[in-house]
């Protein structure tokens, strides 16, 4: 259990054992109220992947899901909650490096908690919500982006992200997974595949040697 700001916030965090802690990540999940926890297979194929490139990650269930306490705040609040998993990880790992990351409603979380702290290094979005939610935000934030995006999405359609991810400040980066739906059924490896690609050349030396 995580503290947060509506009380107890459910967690999962996967360490490497014995391993000095050079990157840490908090990876954020789908809207609560479809169904979106912490154990969703988007969310836990990233979160994989970022753990075998060496970081300690931190899934956690935003407020009313899963064991979290409180209710759904419409994503005021659950900025917050973000907000107090990445303050768990820079207490428990003061030397790390910190990305944030999230799929769909998670990924205009950590869109926005990276737009606001300069602790964070680097942004992961998978299959973000723009025609939902406002990135207004990443037009003006110059933390780096990595975006996944699935090219047979109906929920968020590539179409949609193709118009507005110029708009967004550089440096970024855009994969598109070939005949991948929102969420990514029969296409995981090749999701995960996409972001190792991407993040394994930026990721800290001494985290990939813990491998």
């Amino acid at each position: 259990m995580v503290p947060g700001p509506a009380g107890r916030l459910e967690a999962l965090l996967q360490e490497h054992e014995g391993k000095s802690v050079r990157l840490a990540a908090v990876v954020c999940h789908p809207h609560p109220l479809y169904g979106g926890t912490l154990h969703n297979k988007v969310v836990h194929r990233a979160a994989a992947t970022l753990h075998a490139l060496g970081a300690a990650v931190l899934r956690f269930n935003f407020r009313g899901a899963g064991k979290s306490d409180g209710w759904f705040d419409g994503g005021a609040g659950e900025l917050e909650d973000a907000r107090a998993a990445l303050e768990f990880l820079e207490a428990r790992y003061p030397d790390a490096r910190f990305w944030v990351g999230g799929f769909s409603f998670g990924a205009w979380i950590a869109a926005r908690l990276a737009a606001a702290d300069s602790g964070v290094e680097r942004v992961i979005l998978i299959a973000p919500p723009v025609t939902a939610q406002s990135f207004a935000a990443l037009r003006t934030a110059h933390v780096p982006k990595v975006v996944v995006q699935g090219t047979a999405d109906d929920v968020c359609p590539l179409a949609a992200l193709e118009r507005e991810y110029p708009s967004w400040a550089e440096p970024k980066q855009l994969a598109r997974v070939e005949g991948a739906n929102h969420f990514f059924d029969r296409k995981l490896s090749e999701l995960g595949e996409a972001l190792q690609r991407m993040l394994e050349p930026v990721a800290p030396p001494s985290s990939r040697d813990s491998l």
